[in-house]
């Protein structure tokens, strides 16, 4: 018995233009034609196609399928690089579905990095951006200290103070939040080492974090803000030990 394509692909539950591909795509050979010029499929062509449906339920992709070859040649290469694919699909959803449970049990916008969803109520977008630009070049420890300080971080501290200064701000002013600042700092490197050397934890390498860092700050935050920084960081080096001190 002989199926023209549209009845071939009736018979499997696809359509034409999918057969046709197939052909294009070497999957599925050519048949003889009858004397007419028709296309005449038989039970080959008919178990070919089932063959090549089964494999794409099972999630091979038609290029790993015609790299398999005939179907009666051992698929164990490509079975294993599918099933390799899976696990990193399934730890792909399971880490999502994680990320989605911080986010509905914490309230928290979406783009809120997720180590930071316990600490994110009330953050600004500035501040969440910052966060996002941490989340991306520092390693998964020093993102723990981070959002460690900021359960920390109470109202009058040094960092509400740089928070609020305006863009005028004085220049005695700064001078006076950047000391506090810089006491606060000093803290921090103390119990956190890494924060005097961002680039000890980054991702990327040590230039890529700091430039990442350094940017940000400098669109994030003002003019008074970006000179308390400064000033607070000039005042931690003042004050560290001689053999601490970069050359």
């Amino acid at each position: 018995m002989a199926w023209s394509t549209r009845q071939l692909a009736d018979l499997a539950g696809t359509t034409v233009k999918t057969v046709r591909h197939y052909h294009r795509m070497g999957l599925l050979k050519l048949p003889d034609r009858a004397p007419n010029g028709y296309k005449q499929y038989q039970t080959t062509h008919f178990v070919r196609l089932l063959q090549i449906k089964r494999l794409t339920e099972l999630g091979l992709s038609l290029a790993q399928i015609r790299a398999m070859g005939s179907a009666d040649e051992e698929p164990d290469e490509a079975i294993r690089v599918l099933d390799a694919e899976l696990a990193g699909t399934i730890e792909r959803l399971q880490r999502i579905r994680a990320e989605l449970a911080v986010i509905l049990e914490y309230r928290v916008p979406l783009d809120t990095p997720v180590p930071f969803g316990p600490v994110a109520e009330g953050l600004s977008e500035r501040d969440r951006a910052l966060l996002t630009v941490f989340s991306g070049v520092l390693k998964d420890d020093a993102l723990d200290d981070l959002r460690q300080l900021m359960t920390e971080v109470t109202e009058g501290k040094a960092e509400d103070e740089f928070y609020h200064l305006p863009a005028d701000t004085d220049d005695a002013t700064i001078e006076a939040v950047a000391r506090h600042l810089a006491e606060s700092i000093r803290r921090s490197q103390a119990r956190f080492p890494w924060m005097a050397d961002p680039g000890a934890a980054a991702t990327h390498s040590p230039g890529f974090t700091e430039a990442a860092i350094g940017s940000a700050f400098a669109e994030l935050f003002n003019t008074a803000q970006l000179k308390a920084l400064a000033r607070a960081q000039a005042l931690i080096e003042e004050t560290e030990p001689p053999g601490r001190r970069e050359p």
